[in-house]
């Protein structure tokens, strides 16, 4: 369908006379009136994201009532003969309440029963409910943390992680075959549910049970926390409170939920200034840790102070290796560490979390990007003991009861190692030290180029056809060792000529390893209009040099590698 096509449609029948308005309006502006309609929104990493407003490339009532009509046909046909049921949450986001009543309807109205959080709720909680009501599927309203104008919609299967291969597949091309006209808005009472005290209750005592290794009351540590306008302000206060930390300080400023973000640039604790109110509040009431989340509460920012007693911004990259390192001694402490035990992480997140493997002697499993490829492990390896997960975008998930990163055990985890090091005379960052000393200094960078509206997609595309097809020999002045084309599902070593099949799925990303041991990434993102290059670089820990200068060797590795790639 052309362009002119797909706006008449909205003009018409089954379209309310708001959005015929609305369609009206936005064709003053040809420019954003084709990027509204230009093509339907897509699944991506983190399931489907967009701006809100009208068009088949916006979040609004008939693109998720489209989806919402799709997914339940689709359930009716899978799990036919069984009483249907699906649970719905959202987060702080414009709409977001609003959107969330119009899925529940869709599902009620094809028979299906549903359960609906009365208020909003952490985007982990709502995998958390899927299992624990023995739900066929769950939805969760939310962009994470895109920009206010944006919305989405995040669909998760029967084991409670998001939709993968081959469901993800056909459940997309039930949607794409739905007409507008077949939604069905009416919904019926009778099969609507509200929960919301009852979940509260299991989710955070299935945190405490994941992460809490400390059970003393009244614990040293001082904490500043904020929700950052977002959910986790329903949960990781009184996780915390329960967890025996009494001396936590929350961000009033921050503390309400807003879709506008009023405080910060980005809702996105990856990004510094997200954090920096919360840190000037550390800095005067002399506290030891900073925790930021985003709006859904999936990520979790970390702000440690350094061995000057100066504030260090954690990467998701060092986040992870000390959670995980901390979490594997622990389990071989308590005698639950077995060789059938496994950790998992990225193809664009540290190596390091690999050398934590080895050392522990436990499996060591990589995935593509985005964390429903970790929960799929769980489900598909149900002869092995997951003990926990990372991607380098902020995302760590401790145990297999939730089946998406969640920042609220994530962020308990945090606080229990702080807490037992300051307890000992150290500190998270000093154990961040330890794991460099033990395994590797390392360095990770990121660098998000937007590039908005079709013309973006073009771009983006363009870039990654022109490293894919004329990849270059080194970089740096250091050779290209091996090249993995997880689109072509190849990887190529170039001193040994030889050619290998990657175990994955399809995905559009390239990744190149250096003869130095660094490692350079590309990828579009799957949420936003981004491409994206992940840098990694790393050396000996030398104990004579302070991290600082340690770091700034290692970034001065990484201006070599962008300026190269960049060019």
């Amino acid at each position: 369908m052309d362009l002119q096509k797909r706006i008449s449609q909205w003009l018409n029948s089954p379209f309310d006379s708001e959005t015929h308005s609305q369609v009206k309006q936005l064709l003053e502006d040809p420019v954003e009136a084709e990027d509204a309609f230009y093509k339907d929104l897509e699944f991506g990493t983190g399931g489907m994201r967009g701006v809100m407003g009208v068009g088949t490339n916006r979040i609004n009532k008939y693109t998720l009532g489209k989806n919402t009509q799709g997914l339940s046909e689709y359930l009716l046909k899978e799990y036919s003969g069984e009483k249907i049921s699906a649970v719905i949450a959202y987060d702080c986001r414009h709409q977001s309440q609003e959107l969330a009543k119009v899925c529940a309807d869709v599902f009620t109205a094809n028979g299906i029963h549903c359960f609906l959080f009365s208020e909003l709720r952490p985007t982990p909680e709502l995998s958390f409910a899927v299992r624990y009501l023995n739900a066929h599927c769950g939805i969760v309203l939310t962009a994470s943390h895109n920009p206010p104008e944006y919305n989405g919609y995040k669909v998760y299967g029967k084991d409670g992680g998001q939709l993968v291969p081959p469901h993800d597949e056909t459940i997309s091309q039930k949607i794409q075959n739905t007409p507008f006209e077949s939604i069905k808005f009416d919904g019926n009472p009778e099969l609507l549910q509200l929960i919301d005290h009852e979940i509260d209750i299991a989710y955070q005592q299935d945190v405490l049970n994941s992460a809490l290794f400390d059970k003393s009351k009244n614990k040293l540590l001082k904490i500043i926390f904020t929700p950052i306008h977002g959910t986790s302000i329903t949960a990781l206060p009184q996780v915390l409170e329960q967890a025996g930390y009494d001396k936590v300080t929350v961000v009033q400023e921050q503390s309400q939920p807003n879709g506008d973000f009023p405080t910060v640039v980005s809702p996105n604790p990856e990004e510094q200034e997200a954090l920096k109110m919360a840190v000037a509040m550390a800095s005067e009431k002399e506290a030891d840790i900073v925790i930021g989340t985003d709006p859904d509460a999936d990520r979790f920012g970390l702000v440690v102070q350094d061995s000057n007693s100066e504030w260090y911004y954690l990467n998701g990259n060092q986040i992870m290796a000390v959670l995980t390192d901390f979490l594997l001694q622990k389990k071989a402490t308590q005698g639950k560490l077995h060789p059938n035990c496994f950790i998992a992480s990225t193809v664009v997140s540290t190596p390091l979390i690999q050398k934590i493997a080895i050392h522990h002697k436990v499996h060591y499993k990589n995935t593509l990007t985005g964390f429903k490829w970790i929960a799929k492990l769980i489900e598909d390896l149900p002869e092995l003991k997951f003990i926990a997960g990372g991607e380098e975008s902020f995302g760590y998930l401790v145990g297999d009861s939730v089946r998406d990163k969640d920042a609220i055990s994530a962020s308990l985890l945090a606080c229990e190692i702080a807490n037992e090091a300051k307890e000992n005379g150290s500190s998270f960052f000093e154990l961040l030290m330890e794991c460099y000393k033990k395994y590797g200094a390392y360095k990770e960078h990121l660098i998000s180029i937007t590039k908005k509206g079709k013309t973006g997609v073009e771009y983006i595309a363009q870039q990654m056809e022109n490293f894919r097809n004329n990849p270059p020999k080194s970089i740096g002045k250091s050779p290209v060792v091996v090249l993995e084309d997880y689109l072509k599902l190849t990887s190529y070593n170039f001193e040994l000529n030889e050619e290998q099949a990657l175990p994955y799925d399809p995905s559009n990303v390239l990744i190149f390893k250096l003869k130095d041991g660094s490692k350079i990434a590309l990828r579009p993102s799957g949420t936003e209009p981004k491409i994206k290059y992940y840098f990694s670089v790393n050396q000996e820990f030398n104990s004579k040099l302070s991290w600082k200068k340690q770091e700034a060797m290692l970034q001065k590795r990484i201006d070599e590698l962008t300026s190269e790639i960049m060019s």
